[in-house]
């Protein structure tokens, strides 16, 4: 969660007073329908019940962010680092389930607002039929390319970090992020364009 230098709430607390307080004043900036800016700001508002107004974007929001047109995005890590770490965009959490390894003193949203989580993830599926053995030795290979430290390293230092999974812990968690993100989808209103 990344906001304009110009807006006056250093914190994700006083982000939620100064956007209640001023209610349809805020936006919030978001690439693509249904993309995870777009669902994890949805997500906010909907947990916090604030009047952010949404700005769809088809391409780049970050020249608009900067300049205070929108004032918050939901942005993902690899995409907002470099702005924070040039000082161009204040972070006020990560919207992840735990804080970033990249940037460790940043809070989560969660922790001012109790069970937010959006997690930005990447995953490889086979096609149903694929034996066993074939997704067990896919898995094996791709869960020690994300161990090797030096994949771990160029991963965190763009913003991203590994999380393996067993084929049968992959399979659990696809329903339940399904699930979890069709109650805000269906919550929000969002429709294909």
């Amino acid at each position: 969660m990344v906001v304009n230098l110009s807006l006056p709430a250093p914190t994700v607390p006083e982000f939620i007073v100064f956007a209640n307080a001023n209610p349809g004043k805020i936006n919030f900036a978001s690439s693509g329908t249904g993309s995870l800016p777009h669902v994890a700001g949805e997500l906010f508002k909907f947990m916090t019940g604030l009047g952010l107004v949404r700005v769809p974007y088809t391409g780049r929001y970050f020249p608009d962010l900067l300049a205070g047109q929108v004032q918050v995005s939901f942005a993902t890590i690899p995409s907002a680092i470099e702005f924070v770490r040039a000082g161009k965009l204040r972070a006020l959490a990560v919207t992840g389930r735990a804080r970033s390894q990249i940037l460790p003193d940043l809070p989560t949203v969660g922790e001012f607002v109790p069970g937010y989580e959006a997690d930005a993830w990447n995953g490889v599926r086979a096609p149903t039929n694929t034996p066993p053995e074939i997704i067990d030795k896919f898995n094996k290979e791709i869960n020690a390319v994300l161990a090797d430290p030096a994949m771990q390293a160029q991963l965190t230092k763009m913003g991203s970090e590994p999380l393996s999974m067993s084929p049968m812990e992959f399979g659990k968690f696809i329903p339940n992020e399904t699930g979890k993100w069709a109650k805000v989808i269906r919550a929000a209103g969002i429709k294909p364009e």
